[in-house]
This record gives structure tokens, sequence and C-alpha cells, in this order.
């Protein structure tokens, strides 16, 4: 399978077919595509036409080998379903952003989940397959080959999922466009770029700007300008000796039975009566 489906949605659209495939139908498919016996493989309006060489066999009188038309042709989303995921996948700005610009979003298949759709194969119903092989099981090894071919071109062009289900490319990106996050991403896109200038260095070069003259030392010790005027003086606090009170009666450094405020207090009072005079 790696060498088939290299990218998730090529790996999803295999594992899709093994959940409802004989295990070993698709592994002899998958060894015809390997081996290159797949010729004239096409897809056109989401029909997948190829032709297959099949194997020599002498036991049942196959002495050449033959050249079997396959086709394949997966079950289109209905017009107003496919209306009613373009109208949700439009309101949706991951979605959107990344369908109008070519790429396709990792959670495709939950969105159609969302609306009881499925954008992968779902089931044997979604396939309507023919190949003039005398194998009367389906999927023969011829149209099981092909199922590979169909995921490496899924691994190019995801969008090749959409023109099976039913839809083109353009027409899809077309409607997305319609809608009012369309439009938006549109505009953005279609505004004229902002070309980068070419410059010698990196870095900002310096630019001599005038200054104000400077004065000399002795204008500015003996300058005979007054000097600026002295702002306010501030107030007394509020509340007196705020620092002291700031650890309350029982700071942590205080081991003492009695207050701590107490005894500034105290301390204070005895400093200002003895030195009456002086403060």
């Amino acid at each position: 399978m790696a060498n088939f489906s290299r990218t998730w949605w090529g790996k999803l659209f295999i594992e899709a077919l093994e959940s409802f495939t004989n295990s070993n139908r698709l592994g002899r498919g998958r060894s015809y595509a390997r081996n290159g016996k797949i010729k004239d493989y096409t897809i056109n309006n989401g029909k997948i036409t190829a032709k297959v060489r099949g194997s020599v066999n002498p036991y049942f009188g196959v002495y050449k080998e033959p050249l079997y038309k396959t086709t394949i042709e997966i079950k289109p989303i209905k017009e107003n379903d496919w209306s009613k995921a373009i109208a949700y996948l439009g309101s949706k700005a991951s979605f959107i952003s990344k369908l109008l610009l070519g790429e396709m979003p990792d959670n495709i298949d939950s969105a159609f989940a969302d609306l009881k759709l499925h954008l992968l194969p779902h089931s044997h119903q979604d396939f309507e397959t023919h190949c003039s092989c005398p194998d009367w099981q389906n999927p023969c090894k011829h149209i099981a080959g092909v199922y590979y071919l169909v995921a490496a071109e899924l691994d190019e062009d995801p969008f090749l999922l959409f023109e099976l289900r039913g839809i083109s490319r353009e027409k899809l990106q077309q409607e997305l466009a319609k809608s009012p996050l369309g439009k938006a991403l549109f505009s953005s896109l279609e505004t004229e770029e902002v070309q980068p200038e070419v410059v010698d260095s990196y870095y900002t070069k310096p630019e001599k700007v005038a200054v104000d003259k400077i004065c000399s030392a002795k204008d500015f010790w003996l300058s005979q300008k007054r000097l600026p005027k002295v702002g306010e003086a501030v107030g007394s606090p509020s509340v007196p000796a705020i620092v002291v009170k700031k650890g309350g009666d029982f700071p942590p450094f205080w081991q003492k039975e009695s207050s701590f405020l107490a005894v500034m207090e105290e301390l204070y009072e005895r400093v200002r009566t003895k030195n009456k005079g002086i403060f």
C-alpha cells in the first residue's frame, strides 16, 4: 500500500476499500498495479477506464496474454446534497481557506459525516464496476489493481476525490467563493502586495540631530536666572509613626509579652520629655 498511497487521503481511500473488500483480492490487485499490467488508464467525468493485462493460463486454454477492459464509477453525491455540503464547508474558515488555496483539509471526511454524507467510499454499494475478464467475483484482481492506481492519483491530486463524487475542482471552488468567507478571502488575496525594498544594511544608520546650546560651567553655577520654584512641602502623615505601627503589637522580631507599640510609645515619650529643650 505504501507505494500507492503516500498521503493521508490516499491511505484513507485504501483503508476504506479494505473495510469492505476481500483482502486477498486487494493484495492480488496491488501486485497487478505494481508490475505495470494496467494500460491506458484514464479518468473522464468521474468514470475510470483502464485496460488490464491478464495472465497466460494454458490450463484454461489461455495461451496468449489477454487484455481486459475495466471500468469503475463511484456513486456521485446528489446535487442537493452537494449544495448542503458546500454551504457547510463555506461557513467554516478552516475548510474554505484550504480548499480555495488548493489544499485538502485533514478532517474533510468528518465534515461530510456531520451531514450524514461520505466523501470517501463507505461500502461496496458506492461503486459500479465492470471487467471483461471471466472472473465472476467483484472486485476481480483487475478492478482491485485499478483501485490502487486511483489511490496513487489521489496522492497527486486530492481534488480528484471530489470529481469522482460528482463535482469538479473548478465548480467546487467557484461555489465556495460565493460564500461570505470566500468573498473575504478572495478580496484579501487580490490586494496589492507590498514589495520589500532592498537595503545595503540590516542596521539603522545613525543620523545627526541638532541639540540646544550647552551652557558653560560658569553660567551654570553663577547664573542670574532664578532657581526653579521649590515644590510644596509634604504634609504630616495622617497616622503618626506609621512605620513603627505597621508591624502591629507583636511583630515577628518581638519576643516579649508586652506590646511592642506600648513600649515604643513610652520610649518616645521619655525621649521627648527628657530632651525637651533640645527638640
